[in-house]
């Protein structure tokens, strides 16, 4: 005690100093700066557009001691973020949201404070799994299996598919169980002509008890502030003449809508399908007329109160048979009136894809139906041990959207803002 006492003045305030050096220190930790990103965009985007990155690459810092920051006009303001774990790698995703701004200017931040951020969640009931986003059910997905109404051949039943896929004011886009086509579910992803181990398979048409697709689990429920989604494995299974069966197709299938804003008049979904042969057999895809990612538009929609345009320019009654990077269909659902976009992505197999579109006379009132096929016109061999992958997104909407704002969505995922990144 008597040393303290006769410590010199200036020892005591070298001490404080030290002091107060070591309190800066322990803020710099809480808010260290760990990379710089700069995005370059046009400045007159309509729409969110999701990002990422490899965050391996930038920092091993723990994800929970990570903050993302925009600095915009000299202010920085928190962003919400989600950190995607695959095995070894970690993706950073977030929403590059319009702005006049030209470079977008993003911080990462090491701190140990963060700001809690609303999310959008999954809700599960009885087999199925509901997006829900600021209390909106958006999309629902069927893992156990749906039957069809009673007195309806049970070949017809089926796991795996999306239905409702509602518009954010909560219109159904899709149906199921039209007496017209059974195997029709909502938004589904089936192929048609298959050649496998000699015998010609239909994983569509589920009456001809040739084949069928089956959920067989989860690798992945996620959800967060930026999207909520899960990744399902889908077997295809072969019914063989001898009354056996075998998986002929495994396709993990990724589904993830992301986060908007309660004001906002659509919303993104991500749709990726990775196939790959399910044992020592090859599969061949046959050159067919429709096949793949299908959606069977509600019934609310005619010929009289529904329009479909492509990338190219094609009408419902051009599109059929065309190429495109894109497809829009919308039209009236009661008093109101929406739609969606679907997307291809440049790596997809056949891109830019042929289109199976239903003629404008179907059923007699010109029943919608939407289907990218990229074996429409040529065959697709899968090889053991490879995987193949098919990336789509749809941008849903209320109201209607131009030809312009469905080709600029397009960009924005076939060509996202470059980012340059300084550590």
């Amino acid at each position: 005690m008597q040393r303290c006492h006769i410590l010199p003045r200036f020892k005591i305030a070298l001490n404080i100093f030290g002091l107060l050096l070591f309190c800066a220190a322990s803020g710099a930790l809480k808010a260290q700066l760990v990379a710089t990103l700069t995005a370059t965009t046009s400045g007159a985007e309509k729409f969110n557009t999701p990002m990422q990155l490899d965050l391996n690459a930038i920092t091993h810092i723990a994800d929970s001691s990570l903050q993302l920051f925009e600095t915009t006009g000299g202010k920085r303001m928190a962003i919400p973020f989600q950190i995607e774990a695959m095995g070894n790698t970690r993706i950073l995703h977030w929403l590059i949201t319009p702005s006049p701004e030209k470079n977008r200017v993003f911080e990462i931040i090491r701190s140990t404070t963060g700001s809690a951020l609303p999310s959008i969640g999954i809700d599960e009931q009885g087999g199925a799994f509901t997006i829900v986003d600021n209390g909106k059910p958006l999309l629902q997905y069927h893992s156990e299996t749906v039957y069809p109404p009673e007195g309806v051949d049970t070949a017809y039943k089926r796991s795996g598919f999306i239905h409702p896929l509602n518009t954010p004011a909560g219109h159904a886009l899709t149906r199921i169980n039209a007496k017209d086509h059974y195997h029709h579910w909502g938004m589904w992803n089936p192929w048609t002509h298959v050649l496998f181990e000699k015998d010609t398979v239909d994983f569509w048409n589920l009456r001809d008890r040739k084949g069928t697709v089956r959920f067989e689990g989860f690798s992945a429920i996620e959800k967060g502030t930026v999207y909520a989604g899960f990744s399902a494995l889908h077997e295809h299974i072969a019914f063989k003449k001898d009354g056996s069966e075998k998986k002929a197709i495994n396709e993990l299938q990724t589904i993830r809508i992301y986060k908007q804003q309660p004001e906002d008049p659509y919303y993104i979904l991500d749709f990726t399908s990775e196939l790959s042969c399910a044992s020592a057999s090859p599969v061949l895809l046959l050159e067919y007329r429709y096949g793949g990612l299908g959606i069977r538009a509600t019934e609310a929609w005619n010929k009289d109160n529904s329009m479909t345009l492509t990338s190219e320019g094609k009408n419902r009654k051009e599109a059929d048979g065309s190429t495109a990077r894109w497809c829009l269909a919308q039209g009236s659902l009661d008093d109101d009136y929406g739609g969606l976009v679907m997307m291809s992505y440049p790596s997809n197999y056949n891109h830019p894809e042929p289109l199976r579109v239903w003629p404008e006379n179907s059923n007699g009132r010109g029943d919608v139906f939407l289907n990218f096929s990229p074996t429409k016109n040529k065959d697709w061999l899968l090889e053991p041990g490879k995987t193949y992958l098919l990336k789509y997104r749809f941008l849903i909407f209320n109201n209607q959207l131009s030809k312009n704002d469905a080709e600029e969505v397009w960009q924005s995922f076939a060509h996202p803002p470059a980012l340059k990144i300084q550590k």
